[in-house]
């Protein structure tokens, strides 16, 4: 199902909805990727993949939303790599961006016990409170 309408503007309720609490940027980032994939491959399935990974590359989920980045690039060794590299994604976690940043990503979110996690702690810590975060706004949107 297409995700941008003839005046190319996403249409909001095509969207997944991490994306419809998410700035325009993040939605025309994802809707036009994902059109543009679903038209060349015909495949529902391979256009989201590819319209997270062109969302990735310019932003990262914080709690049920996605918000953009100070520097654009792959968010994780997955993105980094390309299709199918068997690399574990961060789910939107810019696992690339330096600790202090996600210090910040996690004090937004009240990761407890922050401040004594490793950066790879802190990844998953914060993709555990931003998957929390998504699954309490959907059963708020019901």
């Amino acid at each position: 199902m297409p995700k941008t309408g003839k005046n190319g503007k996403p249409i909001e309720d095509e969207l997944p909805s991490t994306l419809q609490r998410s700035g325009d940027k993040a939605q025309r980032t994802f809707a036009k990727a994902h059109d543009s994939a679903a038209e060349e491959y015909d495949d529902e399935r391979r256009a989201h993949q590819v319209g997270y990974a062109a969302l990735k590359h310019t932003h990262h989920k914080v709690g049920d939303h996605w918000e953009p980045k100070d520097e654009p690039g792959p968010s994780d060794a997955q993105a980094e790599g390309g299709r199918d590299t068997g690399r574990e994604t961060a789910g939107g976690v810019d696992a690339n961006a330096t600790k202090d940043e996600l210090m910040d990503v996690a004090r937004r979110l009240d990761v407890s016990g922050r401040s004594d996690m490793t950066k790879d702690e802190l990844v998953e810590a914060i993709q555990k409170a931003n998957d929390r975060s998504t699954r309490k706004a959907r059963e708020e949107q019901r």
